[in-house]
């Protein structure tokens, strides 16, 4: 039995967040004591190239998680094929009141309201460079909450000039829905002018840096056909480099009945996963073989990280699954994925 079963029932009766951080921590410290096969095997190398960019195996670590860059070294010892840290915002910020975060673990779900909780741009920035970390490294950006969205652009192209050097990718996160008004961001005008304006920054930090880093757009699970329509569209004119496919969703239908349907948040994990796998579906079919796809939302065991590449995904990343899994998730996935003829 894994070390990370033998705790779970421990963490579980702490609150979800309190349980989140302490998770944290022991990773870290199992990692500094040279004990990472307690947790999991390390899976086997599966290489993908996507975006450019060779990826050890095509399971990463969804944004969320590691908001701060602060435990890097000890994630990616766990067989991660990348990672994505944030979301950060230019400044530092507390998020929304507490409690925030909640499990439903008959359903291998959670609903988080956390609102954007990081310690700032620099702190991050201070982390990654302190990290001996050298694989594949996603960062995700957004807005400060007190920053009005015709303004939003103004935090999001900050934060992209501070950690353009650090970046394998970056991603821009308008899909959250714990900020107020962050989804309006997707509507189709105002997403062309958003994402034309952090295209021409990308375009000279390539050229100021000598090195081009894809950037990537995370979405949200709750759009209908004509905003898939013209979110596709802005996608495809803008020359951005790939898509994420999705963040929690507001949909409650999947836990009707159940006693924390009300709280507010987005919902992640297992209820997701069909919502998620339809907007994924939808994308590819609008995009076809253009844009790279990464696959998020509801992965909880290695047949889900199929069905995400059978809807079109080219990557996939875990994050709630790992609340109730542990880290022998990864390794399953990649097995599944390796079954399913996935990488070379």
């Amino acid at each position: 039995m894994s070390l990370y079963r033998l705790a779970r029932p421990l963490l579980f009766r702490l609150d979800a967040e309190r349980a989140h951080e302490l998770g944290l921590r022991a990773v870290e410290t199992v990692w500094r004591l040279g004990l990472n096969p307690l947790l999991a095997a390390r899976p086997a190398a599966l290489p993908v190239r996507v975006f450019g960019i060779d990826f050890p195996n095509p399971v990463g670590l969804a944004a969320g998680l590691d908001k701060n860059a602060a435990h890097i070294d000890a994630l990616a010892a766990l067989g991660f094929g990348f990672l994505e840290v944030g979301t950060i915002t230019p400044r530092p910020q507390p998020g929304n009141p507490k409690p925030r975060m909640f499990r439903l673990p008959d359903r291998l779900a959670v609903i988080n309201r956390l609102g954007f909780n990081n310690l700032g741009v620099e702190a991050l920035v201070r982390n990654i460079e302190r990290s001996r970390y050298q694989g594949v490294l996603g960062i995700n950006i957004g807005k400060n909450k007190d920053t009005p969205n015709e303004r939003a652009v103004e935090d999001y192209r900050l934060c992209l000039e501070r950690v353009y050097p650090l970046a394998s990718y970056l991603t821009i996160n308008i899909s959250s829905p714990n900020t107020q008004g962050l989804r309006d961001l997707q509507e189709e005008v105002t997403l062309a002018r958003f994402v034309g304006t952090l295209r021409e920054d990308q375009e000279l930090l390539a050229a100021r840096h000598r090195a081009r880093k894809p950037m990537l757009l995370k979405i949200a699970p709750d759009l209908t056909p004509a905003e898939m329509d013209g979110i596709a569209e802005v996608l495809l004119k803008s020359g951005i480099d790939g898509l994420i496919c999705s963040n929690t969703t507001v949909d409650r239908h999947a836990i009707t009945g159940h006693p924390l349907a009300n709280e507010a948040g987005g919902l992640s994990g297992r209820p997701l996963l069909a919502r998620a796998n339809v907007v994924l579906c939808g994308m590819r079919e609008r995009l076809g073989t253009r844009l790279p796809i990464i696959g998020v939302g509801g992965i909880t065991e290695g047949a889900d990280a199929v069905a995400k590449f059978e809807a079109g995904a080219s990557l996939v990343q875990c994050y709630s699954g790992m609340i109730y899994r542990g880290p022998e998730l990864i390794g399953e996935c990649v097995q599944a994925l390796r079954g399913a003829g996935i990488g070379r």
